[in-house]
């Protein structure tokens, strides 16, 4: 039995699994919810948005599957994560915007995280010969020609297996938003 920082790899998995299918059924709900708590402030509400993800990571072994009681309980940590955060703006003083141009703004890795993991969940679910030739062409940036000599078949059957898995990843990502 595998085990990383005391975490089955299959309990991960599993928790990544969850999150993944919690952001794509529920992050238009949460995503409102949370905004209208926060005044409408955007990068609070993808912070708070994260941490409830990441608390739905960290619970995912003990969260109930059922989706009404899923929805509940993301809306429920959200709440109680601005709450807390009303409660350290109130007793902190105010912040101050810096306009030095030594102020580095740091953009938001949230959505590019969830999308690779949705990405790579998709990709997982291709046949081997698809997952080659995507490997081949995109991820390794070989010519069509290159991947053809590389996995030893005619350049038009990697054509033809780019195009297939390329349609079956386009279906999945749109089924997914």
């Amino acid at each position: 039995m595998n085990s990383m920082g005391g975490v089955r790899v299959d309990d991960r998995r599993a928790g990544e699994e969850l999150v993944t299918a919690l952001y794509a059924q529920f992050k238009g709900t949460l995503y409102a919810h949370v905004l209208g708590l926060t005044n409408h402030d955007r990068q609070w509400t993808e912070d708070v948005v994260q941490e409830t993800l990441i608390r739905a990571w960290q619970n995912a072994e003990t969260l109930v599957r059922d989706p009404r009681m899923l929805r509940g309980w993301l809306l429920t940590v959200a709440r109680r994560i601005v709450i807390d955060g009303w409660r350290t703006r109130q007793s902190r003083p105010q912040e101050v915007e810096l306009t030095s141009p030594d102020t580095v703004e740091v953009p938001d890795e949230t959505e590019r995280r969830l999308s690779a993991m949705v990405l790579n969940d998709v990709i997982g679910k291709l046949g081997e010969e698809h997952r080659a030739a995507i490997y081949e062409t995109y991820v390794r940036g070989r010519t069509v020609r290159e991947a053809a000599v590389i996995l030893g078949i005619p350049e038009g059957t990697v054509k033809s297996r780019v195009y297939n898995a390329m349609k079956i990843l386009r279906r999945a990502l749109r089924e997914w938003n």
